[in-house]
């Protein structure tokens, strides 16, 4: 047993989930960091139907990381249980084809996105005015599509064997650089959009580059083969079959966003489109604390439940939905509390900020139940049960945020939208809650016969 996997056997889970989750979140804070650097000089500097431009294209964006959570997500179960299981081989076959996937597919979606870019961008909400500044964008953003999925991947494949440390490295070579980036290419350089969207492939391929040269050292638990690069059906398939989950949760995600963008457009123009991107961005980052918690949590319970060690998987299941919790009710008092203060980071427009204060404050009141939900859907991931997973993770926005969504604002017009956040999250963490306490109860069975 090497070095890492003895870690995530023995040593004590606190300490384990601290010394894995630690640097997942700072990484993923930093990470996030950049999406909002980006948005606040698009908004000081070029403008709110930037913001709206920007708004348009992020759901594009979050199909893309279905697509590389997917493939992540999926080949790291696989990749800690069969460390776990003492089978290298079987891991570093699956690396190999996450590898294959990951091309592949790339190439598809920066095809596809390019010679479709106008019809996508106006089924996604774009009006005649917003949609210049949304093409200018994701004309550029769209050919960085392997450098974005590619080092999602990597970054799985690295905290699968549990080194969290250079997985927190590759996310901040890559905040940090978008950047420094970001006030060179969008207010020195004065490319506008252009420059955001150049920022941001740009930084991801150096991460690229610094991922290829760590696996190319071979200091790594999972080996990068060649040969390992040809398709195997049977891996492809659990890969895409326990990935699905997340890209259920990511693609759902865009589809509601679809739904909610053109709604947005009808009941409240495209200012209110605007106020919703900035919304997005400061949950995200919200959301990166409680991510990073369940980076860590994921290979612990993996290998654990792998090698048998229910005791611990117990234990790491605990500490992780009481650690999301504290992370989600503290989001949820800084945005309630200081609304105002961050919307003024984005825009002086005093109006703008008015309505981005009350519409914000309605779409947090369910966000302390986020941490929750969170670990919820990843117990099932980490456990190789894709089809629990995929429910969950799609409970949230299939369910019960499109239909509120298309209801609400019949009655209540604007406030309807966005008082569908919060119900849905309130629905999403009930169906959560049933079906996490089941599982619990298995697992305690499952101790009690060992």
């Amino acid at each position: 047993m090497n070095q890492h996997s003895k870690m995530l056997a023995t040593e004590k889970i606190w300490k384990l989930l601290l010394k894995l989750s630690a640097p997942a979140m700072l990484g993923m804070v930093v990470n996030s960091l950049y999406n909002l650097v980006d948005t606040i000089f698009v908004g000081q500097f070029i403008g709110k139907m930037a913001i709206a431009g920007l708004t348009i294209v992020f759901p594009i964006q979050l199909l893309v990381m279905a697509v590389a959570q997917t493939i992540g997500i999926g080949g790291a179960s696989m990749i800690s249980r069969s460390l776990g299981a003492g089978d290298v081989e079987k891991a570093e076959k699956t690396m190999g084809n996450m590898m294959t996937l990951t091309l592949v597919i790339s190439l598809a979606i920066a095809l596809l996105g390019t010679i479709f870019i106008v019809p996508i961008l106006k089924l996604f909400g774009a009006s005649e005015e917003v949609l210049p500044y949304a093409v200018e964008y994701m004309r550029i953003i769209i050919w960085g599509t392997f450098f974005f999925v590619f080092a999602l991947t990597s970054n799985n494949i690295i905290r699968a064997e549990g080194n969290a440390k250079v997985a927190m490295v590759t996310m901040i070579i890559s905040a940090g650089l978008n950047i420094i980036l970001d006030p060179l290419f969008i207010v020195v350089f004065d490319w506008g959009i252009t420059g955001a969207a150049l920022a941001t492939v740009l930084s991801q391929a150096v991460t690229v580059l610094y991922l290829v040269h760590y696996f190319l050292k071979g200091k790594t638990t999972v080996k990068f083969k060649m040969k390992n690069l040809t398709f195997e059906k049977e891996i492809v398939k659990e890969i895409i079959a326990v990935g699905s989950s997340s890209f259920v949760k990511q693609a759902s995600g865009s589809i509601s966003a679809i739904i909610l963008n053109n709604s947005l457009r009808i009941y409240g123009g495209d200012s209110a489109i605007a106020v919703y991107g900035i919304i997005n961005r400061l949950l995200n980052f919200t959301f990166m604390p409680m991510l990073g918690i369940v980076y860590g949590f994921q290979p612990i319970v993996g290998f654990n439940y792998g090698a048998k060690l229910l005791d611990r998987v117990r234990e790491t299941i605990k500490l992780s939905i009481i650690a999301t919790t504290i992370f989600s009710i503290a989001g949820f008092l800084l945005l309630m509390i200081f609304p105002r203060f961050f919307f003024s980071i984005f825009t002086k427009d005093a109006s703008f900020i008015n309505d981005g204060v009350a519409s914000m404050q309605m779409v947090i009141l369910a966000l302390p139940l986020i941490g929750f939900q969170i670990v919820g859907a990843s117990i099932f991931q980490s456990f190789g049960k894709a089809r629990q997973s995929l429910f969950l993770n799609s409970s949230r926005s299939v369910l019960f945020l499109i239909p509120l969504a298309l209801i609400l604002p019949l009655f209540f017009q604007i406030n309807g939208l966005w008082m569908a956040f919060p119900v849905a999250d309130l629905l999403a963490s009930i169906v959560t809650f049933i079906m996490v306490a089941k599982e619990m109860t298995y697992l305690k069975q499952e101790i009690a016969l060992q």
